[in-house]
């Protein structure tokens, strides 16, 4: 039975239809650029260079597909929102995470990545309401930068706008706040084993 760890590169596809057949389980990664998709993606499968992480923000510019097995796979969205990349390219990215969220039919479950400090933008609402009928994780990214007050103020304060398919999780790759709890989430949605011990 794989698990997490074994998550290993598979494509990059520029195109919803370059993509592997739509069959068997996926778990899609999302989120505005820099909200820290890729920390997240590494932290979670417990490799250190999986998924690239870089200062630069919009580096994903692809459907990113990591392979656990034939037919259970992770998918990285390309970042949207980030003001220096032309604005015909950003709308680009979008529509392409947009397209694959709407018709990908083995998509079990969306991991949407949103800085806590910043809440959820205009994008991220629109990508939460893109599909109803399959269960969403919200990973308040970087928790670790505010203390426990302000977070559970703003914990409150996104529970009201929210989409009640959404799950809202203070998330650290840092601190490894929350980790166990997406791995559990994300082990249970591909239909894996039990989720590898943390480090």
């Amino acid at each position: 039975m794989p698990t997490l760890r074994d998550a290993a590169f598979l494509l990059g596809a520029p195109r919803a239809r370059d993509l592997p057949p739509d069959t068997g389980a996926e778990v899609a990664f999302a989120g505005r650029s820099n909200a820290g998709k890729s920390s997240a993606l590494n932290a979670l499968t417990a490799q250190t260079g999986l998924a690239r992480v870089s200062k630069t923000p919009g580096r994903t510019q692809q459907l990113n597909v990591f392979a656990l097995s034939h037919d259970q796979r992770l998918v990285d969205l390309p970042g949207y929102g980030y003001a220096k990349v032309p604005q015909a390219l950003r709308h680009t990215f979008f529509a392409l995470t947009t397209d694959y969220l709407e018709h990908r039919r083995s998509l079990k479950g969306l991991v949407l990545l949103a800085d806590i400090r910043q809440g959820l933008k205009a994008e991220d609402h629109s990508l939460l309401q893109s599909r109803n009928d399959i269960p969403i994780l919200v990973l308040l990214s970087k928790a670790d930068k505010i203390n426990r007050g302000e977070r559970q103020r703003i914990l409150r304060e996104l529970a009201k706008v929210a989409p009640e398919t959404a799950y809202l999780l203070p998330f650290s790759a840092l601190t490894r706040e929350g980790l166990e709890e997406t791995r559990e989430t994300v082990s249970q949605w591909l239909g894996l084993g039990e989720p590898p011990p943390a480090d």
